[in-house]
């Protein structure tokens, strides 16, 4: 199936259950909206500058809020080693035209990446450009607090959890005690308030050997430990998101304006790594981990059998299936898929930010 095929596919579905609705865009723009008209409110958590994906991941978070499918009620920055990401995530919020989201950050520098591979510093300190206020995460609310407040202030079963960095903000969350904002512990708020926790983890241990493998956000930069209290522990609905790995994104952001904040990103940091450039583009394993929490499965996804993950923070993961054993799902990529997920993802990084620059 082609990609236009694809396109025509989704059109038809999409006609037999909401009325038709008439799009402004660009020439040759997708409508690109999911069979059902719930809005998923998200709280988005990212290691933001160990990696473009981050950002490519928010700007498609902002494009689901354009399309009426998401609304982003605040971003937390699990990171601390390089304090910069907190104002790179409120740089792109207001280059979308979102600044009224809170950010709230990490404010140690124990965990993350000690490299700051995407210039973050530089883009931080470019409060010109891009209108923000944040520099450092100092300048942020501090995480658990914003957590906690979110939570607090949100209607039961109401919250998607998306976390595409680290997880040392979450593990916080869970085992925080009552305060002064909430009279329930951070389990209970996160029973109460959220209905299910997306997480981009656990990559590439639903494998036939069966054997335990460890990927960067849950295993790596001293997260292990605080992952391992979640797996073990979390209260609610998980789904661990092992997809994206050759589905490549970059160039939709060619053509877009030179002033576009994830075009520089992805540019800086495809260049610091490897020398690359846009065309040679970068895996798109946190924009796949959002395009399942706003759309579910889709054309790209699919859950694998029943089972629950094997975790150990020395030997690394691996899933097991079991019927009827626990709240987690894995969630994967369909077989031959990664062109087509690829020309969708890079053609809605292009249209969001055209939009944006001809608002």
């Amino acid at each position: 199936m082609t990609y236009n095929q694809l396109k025509i596919k989704r059109l038809k579905n999409i006609f037999l259950v909401l009325i038709i609705i008439v799009s402004v865009g660009c020439e040759g723009e997708p409508n690109l909206k999911r069979n059902t008209q719930e809005v998923e409110i998200v709280i988005f958590d990212t290691d933001m500058g160990s990696d473009c994906d981050d950002v490519g991941a928010l700007a498609l978070l902002h494009y689901y809020v354009n399309q009426g499918q998401a609304e982003i009620i605040g971003c937390i920055y699990s990171s601390g080693k390089i304090p910069y990401g907190a104002a790179v995530t409120q740089a792109i919020n207001n280059y979308y035209e979102r600044p009224q989201i809170p950010i709230g950050a990490y404010q140690k520098d124990d965990i993350g990446d000690p490299k700051d591979k995407m210039s973050a510093e530089k883009l931080a300190r470019d409060t010109a450009a891009y209108g923000h206020q944040i520099i450092t995460n100092q300048d942020a609310q501090d995480h658990l607090k914003l957590n906690r407040e979110l939570l607090a202030t949100s209607k039961n079963k109401s919250i998607t959890y998306i976390t595409v960095g680290h997880t040392k903000a979450l593990y916080d969350l869970l085992v925080s005690e009552p305060d002064e904002i909430s009279a329930l512990s951070g389990r209970d708020l996160i029973s109460q308030k959220i209905k299910k926790w997306v997480a981009l983890g656990a990559l590439k241990s639903n494998n036939q050997e069966g054997n335990y493998t460890k990927d960067w956000n849950f295993f790596f930069n001293g997260t292990a430990p605080y992952t391992e209290y979640l797996v073990h522990n979390f209260p609610i609905p998980v789904y661990y998101v092992d997809a994206g790995h050759k589905v490549m994104t970059g160039k939709g952001l060619v053509n877009t304006p030179t002033g576009n904040i994830v075009r520089t990103a992805y540019r800086d940091w495809l260049w610091n790594v490897g020398n690359k450039t846009l065309q040679d583009q970068r895996p798109s394993w946190d924009l796949a981990a959002v395009y399942f929490a706003i759309e579910g499965e889709g054309d790209f996804l699919t859950e694998a059998p029943e089972g629950y993950l094997d975790f150990d923070a020395e030997k690394g993961c691996r899933w097991i299936e079991q019927p009827n054993s626990s709240r987690q799902h894995y969630i994967s990529q369909k077989p031959a898929t990664d062109e087509l997920f690829a020309g969708y993802l890079n053609q809605i990084l292009e249209q969001v930010t055209l939009k944006n620059s001809s608002q």
